[in-house]
This record gives C-alpha cells, structure tokens and sequence, in this order.
C-alpha cells in the first residue's frame, strides 16, 4: 500500500497530463527534519516514539493546495506525540434538553419542521439571523443508517423553504453536524445546526467559489472534476455510494474526506454517500468525534454570483478521541499550515472495503 512520504514518487509515475494536473491543483514537496536525542532522553523517546534513528531523521511531506490554499504537513511521528488522556467516565447529570425539545426548546417565529427522526428548534443563541438546530430523535451520534440521514437533509430543506418564505433574502444554505464528544457541540445529543444567509454565501465557501471560478477561467476546467481526478490519479478515490468521494491531500484536519454531489442540493443520493461513508470511518478508522458539513449553491433565486459547475457536497474530519484532553487544533493549524498525522492512503483503503 502506498504511503503519505512516497507522494512524490506516486506522482512521477503518472503520465504528463496527469502529473500536470496534479502541479495545477498541488504544490507538494518532500523535507527532512533532523534532530540530536540526548542520552537522557533516548529512553523516553524509544518509548514513546520508537527507533531513536526514525526520530533523529525524520521525512515531512508539504502538500498546499493551489486552489484554495488548504496545506497539510505529513509526519506520522505525530501520531506518537505524548497526548493528554483522562478515563472514560459515566455520563454526568447534564440536562438533556434536547430529549424533550417541544417542551425545552426555542422555536423560529415561522415554527419548527417535523421529520420522521427529527425536529427543528430556533437557535436561543443565534449566529445568523436565519439559523436552527435540527434535533435527532437518536441521541447518540454514532447512531444513524441512510434512511434517517435522507430525513435529516428533507428536514433540513424543509426549514430553509420555510426560513426563505420568512426571509426571502436569505438563500445561502449551509448545514453542520458536530458530532461526538469532541466534534465542539454544546450539548451532547446529536443534532446538527442549520442556516440561511443572506447577501453572499458563508465565507470560506463564497472563497471556494471565487477560487473554483479562477480556475475555470485560467485553465478551461472544472475544479471539482479536476479534483476527483487527481485523487483518483493519486490514489486517495473511493466510492461514496453513487457518488465520487476522496481524502483530501492537502487536508485539513485527520481524515479529511470529500464526497462530491451530483446535484445543486443535498438530495437522496447525497444523504446515502454521507451515512455510508461517515458509517465506514466511525466503523473502519476509528473516528468517534468528527465535525461534518454540507454546503450548496444559493437554493433560492437571486443570487447574482456565478455559481455554475459547483454542486452540492459534504466533506467530513476527524476531530480526535473522545478521552483527548490536549487540542487537535493549535496555531500551526490556525495561523500557517495544518498538522496531520493521519495517512490519507491508510484512510482510502479502509474507506474502500466493502
């Protein structure tokens, strides 16, 4: 099986227009990292590390991606790195407002949507004027097959008509799941956040637009396309149920995994893409706190943006374990290049197994 350090040779046994494509989307580079380990700290270092040779001569693979500038430094020392864990303990007497949500919720002025599996509450905090929670009768996030994650997307569209019916400007559709202890939700049973923008989409998806744009003008091709090929070239494709999925090379966070729809919606086809996939890392790799998202063209007319050959599609991270106490995420990530431990190709098999 192929690995994240041997990307450069991957890559050099392409044929030309390939590997021109890959240098459009990517830039990637291999680096050597070396340190001198003290005697007196060999044996924590075989210990916690391994081989002291690996370790006083490390290989770091930089992938930027060209495009959107999401960058990803490889080293799979980072999987060793001496992290905080605490025991699993039994839940706490936290309330669950969400398991009565009729009753210990707020609702849009509008109303909520009922679906067969979940409901919308109106957000009592809210961070757009159109925003929502969409509360799983399922409280466990790990708990879900395809037939409930086609209600949450219908449920889902059901409340931006409704939304847009209340605002008949907002139209940039966007929904969320933080998902398991880690995945950064608030309360514990599993929901996703829902919103309706208005004047322009979110913004990392208003710059994704804008870069997939540029791309088309500068080189005649679709960016998303493009993307499907390159992994596939690379190695890193995978069948998301009908539809194409991949592991981003140049993630941006562990596992970072992209299923590209086939519609300007998240329809049917979507929702069973999404839980097959989200199903094979919980089951296969091992993620129990990941954050997802879902991201559209503007669902209603209007728009005045050229949102042409984007489609509707989800991309899924591991957020850690749940036991973690140190971050996942720190300045590197935030301010520079994103950290990954993670191998994309070791991810791709699993995702592959059927």
């Amino acid at each position: 099986m192929p690995r994240i350090i041997d990307l450069p040779e991957i890559v050099a046994m392409l044929d030309a227009e390939a590997v021109a494509c890959v240098e459009r989307l990517f830039h990637i580079e291999r680096v050597a990292g070396r340190c001198v380990i003290p005697s007196t700290m060999r044996e924590w270092t075989r210990r916690q590390l391994g081989d002291i040779a690996s370790v006083e001569a490390q290989t770091i693979v930089r992938v930027m991606n060209r495009v959107t500038w999401d960058g990803a430094l490889y080293n799979p020392l980072r999987n060793r790195r001496p992290l905080r864990h605490v025991a699993a303990t039994a839940p706490d007497d936290e309330l669950d407002l969400f398991a009565q949500p009729l009753q210990m919720t707020a609702e849009d002025v509008f109303g909520r949507v009922r679906g067969e599996h979940c409901v919308t509450a109106g957000n009592p905090a809210r961070w757009d004027g159109q925003c929502a929670v969409l509360i799983f009768d399922e409280p466990d996030p790990l708990r879900f097959d395809a037939a409930r994650m086609r209600d949450y997307f219908r449920t889902a569209l059901a409340w931006a008509r409704a939304a847009h019916e209340q605002d008949e400007q907002a139209r940039y559709f966007i929904w969320m799941w933080n998902g398991g202890a880690r995945g950064g939700a608030s309360i514990r049973h599993a929901h996703a956040q829902l919103a309706l923008g208005r004047g322009m989409h979110y913004a990392r998806f208003e710059a994704l637009r804008r870069a997939a744009l540029e791309y088309r003008i500068q080189h005649g091709a679709n960016f998303f396309d493009d993307m499907c090929v390159v992994h596939a070239d690379l190695g890193l494709d995978f069948a998301a149920g009908a539809l194409r999925g991949f592991v981003h090379v140049a993630a941006m966070r562990p596992k970072d995994t992209w299923i590209i729809g086939e519609s300007t919606v998240p329809d049917d086809v979507l929702a069973d893409a999404f839980a097959e996939t989200l199903r094979a890392l919980i089951d296969r790799t091992g993620t129990a706190s990941f954050d997802a998202v879902v991201c559209a063209p503007p669902l209603f007319a209007g728009a005045s943006e050229d949102w042409s050959g984007f489609p509707c599609f989800a991309r899924i991270v591991d957020r850690g374990a749940p036991s973690m106490v140190s971050s996942d995420i720190g300045a590197l990530d935030l301010f520079a290049h994103n950290s990954i431990g993670a191998d994309p190709f070791e991810i791709c098999e699993l995702l592959r197994l059927r």
